[in-house]
């Protein structure tokens, strides 16, 4: 029979899911490319002038390796005494909880930059450095003043003030780790040290890697201070002091620093993924893609047996 005198069929319309969703990644976009389309069209950014000095050699052989120096100069010293802070911070001698403390509370309750512009002075406060027994003879003398160390008084600043930081990040992911891996590492017959290297620091490292990478991130841009030391050859000191001071463009030299940092900042934020999820094996049960191919290859062999 003939269903053509049958009403049609109504069909339900599918709502569309999430329909704000769409609406704020539109409003997002639209922003998004105004503000492009502005500073793309506004002359006082001089894109030219930008692109005449963004690959520059002066920016990249001095102020961009330097910064990247100083970078990775201070974190490795921070890092060193960082630790040194959060085992004499968990000691049981009350004088080492109590120095680690009193340092912790100077160098984190006063601005880096006040430090830094201590440590510039450092040559003008102590002209002369002797060494020698105390109260008895010396056996040299270090003129500070004839010395040309801004470079050196830098680093040790930003390492200094970095270290009371990396102190607490170690801290507390050594804490982190339950007691009991100690005690079993201890009863399996490890001493102290290895059961620390085999088993408490690795799953420290959880806890530890992802604020330390944004340490070294914070780093790298708190390099742009120490022209209060004063150290102009950074690569904030190359591009928005000398270059722009003989240009008179201050605009266009500080997209040029803001581009290599943003360049060697996204650099580092790839390393910090990639560490992270290696140091994060076995801390969650969801299986990755090889390990479920490993998986049901094992299953499939089984089964064909």
């Amino acid at each position: 029979m003939s269903d053509a005198g049958a009403p049609p069929q109504t069909i339900d319309a599918v709502p569309l899911k999430h329909p704000w969703r769409w609406v704020a990644a539109a409003v997002i976009l639209i922003m998004a490319f105004l503000f492009i389309y502005g500073a793309a069209t506004n002359q006082a950014y001089r894109w030219s002038v930008f692109a005449e000095y963004v690959f520059d050699k002066r920016v990249l052989t001095v102020g961009l390796v330097n910064t990247l120096q100083l970078t990775v100069y201070s974190m490795a010293l921070a890092i060193a005494l960082g630790v040194l802070l959060a085992v004499m911070r968990l000691s049981p001698n009350p004088v080492f909880r109590w120095v680690s403390w009193v340092y912790l509370w100077i160098f984190r309750g006063t601005p880096i930059y006040v430090q830094l512009v201590f440590w510039g002075l450092i040559p003008t406060i102590y002209q002369q450095l002797r060494v020698g027994v105390p109260f008895g003879p010396t056996f040299t003398v270090i003129d500070l003043q004839s010395l040309s160390i801004p470079f050196l008084l830098a680093t040790l600043g930003l390492a200094l003030n970095e270290a009371a930081y990396m102190a607490e990040i170690i801290r507390a992911g050594i804490s982190s780790v339950p007691e009991g891996q100690l005690e079993a590492s201890t009863a399996l017959g490890m001493s102290w040290g290895l059961a620390m290297r085999r088993t408490v620091l690795p799953q420290a490292m959880r806890v530890i890697i992802p604020p330390t990478g944004n340490e070294v991130i914070s780093m790298l841009k708190t390099t742009s201070l120490v022209t209060a030391v004063p150290f102009t050859l950074d690569l904030f000191g190359i591009t928005a002091r000398e270059i722009a001071a003989r240009t008179f463009e201050p605009v266009p030299l500080l997209m040029v620093a803001a581009f290599w940092y943003l360049i060697v900042t996204s650099i580092l934020m790839v390393g910090q993924f990639y560490l992270e999820r290696y140091f994060s094996r076995g801390a969650s049960r969801k299986l990755t893609t090889k390990q479920l191919e490993a998986l049901a290859k094992a299953q499939a062999g089984t089964g064909a047996m």
